[in-house]
């Protein structure tokens, strides 16, 4: 089918955009087939009236774990347990594996039209992708990491992620995922704040240095990317130093550091999303006890300085919302970018270019996605107000266009406690 989206103001996606009226998107199929003047479509275009609308490239979300909700609990749950009861029977496979599906709907109803999957259960997030892409389910497009490879007693282990013990038991479980044909492989190279042993140590390094380059080695022999949670300086060094090709969330970084994301061509993925909830909330608020939140404080802070010192030394830094840690849901992307005006210091125009052209470009898919222009897939979002002059305009959508698909007025169930407190930090 030919649509042409007449009557909008264009947000192109570049670093440079500004609100460009007066033209028409064409798209064929799933292509942005050109823009034209408004007088100028051709006549087999069927048009849309976007009414004054804002239409912008979709946003990609690049770190997420799919079946996680983000709903908060006064209790942190044990993953252990509750993978093993998802993946105890057919049946409550089939169970979780629809509410993936369920979440990674909300995604796309949000106005993300792509996701990257870092850390899930067994095979899901591939099969989900595939049953996306083959018209199965309604969904954005997925990278898919599948299970994660941590060490014994490190983070997720033996929830989302393998544990291994030696570094051919790092590279066996590589090929082990890769069977399922994921897009990515994920390491757990420290610990985190839910998993810290000790008040002022978040972000142990619990995989050596010799387990992640053969796990890096692996993966790149088999064409595959690297991602690594890592949340202190020592982990974010080890992974640089054997192969890792992005850092997620990240720590307070040393010149070192800085120089091996150049030497290396790698990049920063900021989740700021799971980090404000133990920094800032109040812990009647978040269920948090004081080492929790003095950990959660330093993870924070770390993040921040490392988005700030690789923005400024001219390393790509993308954003995600690490979804399925409390208060980190699946509808709001557009709080990450908020967070990374406020407590980075960008602007709306480079938190919106970093959220689409900028995570393309991380996810290996800025050819095809992250920008409106001819060639480039249509996967699209309207608003009704102008997001550069405040980023709440995203938390509403008119429409959302997947791979030229067209959803008008979607809608997304939120959780009231996740929006009243959350809201408290616009």
């Amino acid at each position: 089918m030919k649509t042409a989206y007449i009557n909008g103001i264009i947000l192109n996606g570049h670093e440079d955009m500004a609100p460009a009226p007066g033209l028409a998107v064409l798209v064929d199929g799933e292509t942005i087939a050109g823009i034209v003047p408004a007088g100028e479509v051709p006549v087999e275009y069927t048009a849309v009236d976007l009414r004054g609308g804002y239409l912008m490239p979709g946003l990609i979300n690049l770190h997420v774990h799919i079946p996680g909700s983000g709903k908060p609990a006064k209790k942190q749950a044990d993953t252990k347990k509750l993978v093993k009861l998802i993946t105890g029977s057919g049946l409550m496979r089939k169970i979780g594996m629809n509410l993936c599906a369920s979440y990674a709907r909300t995604e796309l109803m949000s106005g993300v039209t792509t996701i990257r999957s870092v850390g899930g259960i067994q095979d899901f997030d591939s099969r989900l992708r595939d049953r996306i892409n083959h018209g199965k389910a309604v969904g954005p497009r997925v990278l898919a990491g599948n299970m994660a490879i941590s060490v014994p007693g490190g983070h997720m282990a033996g929830s989302l992620a393998y544990e291994a013990d030696s570094p051919e038991e790092a590279a066996g479980f590589v090929r082990k995922i890769a069977q399922d044909k994921p897009d990515l492989i994920k390491l757990m190279i420290t610990g985190g704040v839910l998993d810290a042993e000790k008040k002022g140590e978040p972000g142990v390094l619990r995989m050596a240095p010799e387990l992640v380059r053969a796990a890096c080695d692996e993966a790149h022999r088999l064409g595959l990317p690297v991602a690594a949670h890592v949340e202190s300086p020592q982990g974010v060094q080890v992974a640089l130093e054997n192969g890792v090709d992005t850092i997620e969330h990240g720590a307070k970084p040393t010149e070192e550091i800085l120089r091996l994301f150049r030497e290396r061509g790698s990049a920063l993925v900021a989740t700021l999303s799971p980090a404000i909830p133990y920094a800032l909330f109040d812990p009647a608020a978040s269920h948090c006890d004081e080492m929790g939140q003095y950990n959660g404080k330093i993870v924070f802070e770390g993040i921040v300085d490392c988005a700030k010192a690789c923005l400024a030394a001219g390393i790509p830094v993308g954003l995600g919302t690490d979804t399925g840690c409390p208060f980190a849901t699946h509808y709001n992307m557009w709080r990450e970018l908020h967070y990374f005006c406020k407590f980075c210091g960008v602007t709306p125009v480079f938190a919106l270019s970093t959220a689409t052209k900028g995570n393309a470009k991380i996810a290996g898919l800025g050819d095809t996605l992250g920008t409106i222009e001819a060639g480039k897939c249509a996967d699209m979002i309207v608003t009704r107000k102008n997001p550069l002059e405040g980023l709440d305009a995203l938390r509403r959508l008119d429409m959302v266009i997947t791979r030229g698909r067209r959803i008008d007025a979607p809608k997304v169930k939120k959780m009231s406690q996740v929006e009243r407190e959350l809201d408290r930090l616009l």
